[in-house]
């Protein structure tokens, strides 16, 4: 029997309004009453899911949160961590160097400086209201070599991105994790940190294995949890090579596809 779901959450669990839909909350509340931890696995730092963790009522000692894509497993009643692998700030400084040669912009997350970026682009713009975090500007080449970074980010409309992305050493992909989040981010983190390993984590802390874990998402940076879990979920509305690796493919995000995962493999199971 399944113990763990592990939910994305732009484009899996909230619609194309940024909304829990009745269906999804009621599932996830039953699978929660089932003796299930729900966990959120999320790109983005905790600020940024807060609402929607307490609007699930996610909050309690027993409940869990993966950020940063799995850089960051934490508690959420006390913030305590699980597990953390992260970047330096000489890893921040050469991918911002990098990202200035391949002409496009970047930010990214410091642990004591929160949103930091060499300059404001409408993407940093976007990613400060969707996670209610201000901008700090910083010239990446001035942060100290051992600075604590959960991830470095690059970000622009995909026409330009996906030209930079082409040019990318090979080299950086066995240094970093690099998934894409979106069409226009591409985000960097720490080798030993993906959703994969973020889930893995959490399960072993709660004493279970892989086959107990579905993990469900849409994106690139899904793909290690899915590749991980037990079942592997790919939403309706999920990359084609996300559904190609996913056992399974559930509803779109607007079709309430988690709550038809969860009322399949869950509650009716």
């Amino acid at each position: 029997m399944y113990k763990l779901i592990a939910l994305d959450m732009d484009g899996t669990l909230l619609n194309s309004q940024g909304q829990i839909s009745p269906r999804t909350h009621a599932a996830i509340a039953a699978a929660r009453a089932k003796g299930v931890t729900v966990v959120l696995a999320s790109g983005r730092p905790l600020e940024g899911m807060s609402r929607y963790l307490v609007e699930l009522g996610l909050t309690g000692q027993d409940d869990y949160v993966i950020c940063y894509n799995g850089a960051l497993v934490q508690q959420v009643a006390d913030q305590r961590i699980i597990r953390s692998q992260l970047l330096t700030g000489s890893d921040a400084s050469a991918i911002a160097a990098l990202a200035d040669e391949l002409g496009v912009n970047v930010h990214g997350f410091s642990v004591s400086r929160g949103l930091i970026s060499p300059r404001v682009s409408p993407y940093t713009e976007h990613e400060s209201r969707l996670i209610d975090m201000p901008i700090k500007l910083l010239d990446f080449a001035t942060l100290p070599a051992d600075e604590q970074i959960l991830k470095v980010m690059m970000i622009d409309p995909e026409p330009l991105l996906s030209p930079a992305i082409a040019k990318l050493p090979a080299e950086l992909y066995q240094r970093y994790t690099v998934v894409r989040s979106a069409p226009y981010f591409l985000e960097f983190m720490n080798k030993q940190s993906n959703k994969g390993t973020g889930v893995a984590a959490l399960a072993e802390h709660l004493g279970l294995d892989a086959s107990q874990v579905i993990a469900v998402g849409d994106a690139g940076n899904d793909h290690h949890m899915i590749e991980y879990a037990g079942l592997g979920v790919a939403m309706g509305n999920a990359t084609n090579d996300i559904k190609a690796l996913a056992q399974h493919t559930t509803g779109r995000n607007d079709e309430d596809g988690v709550a038809q995962v969860i009322e399949r493999f869950i509650l009716n199971a």
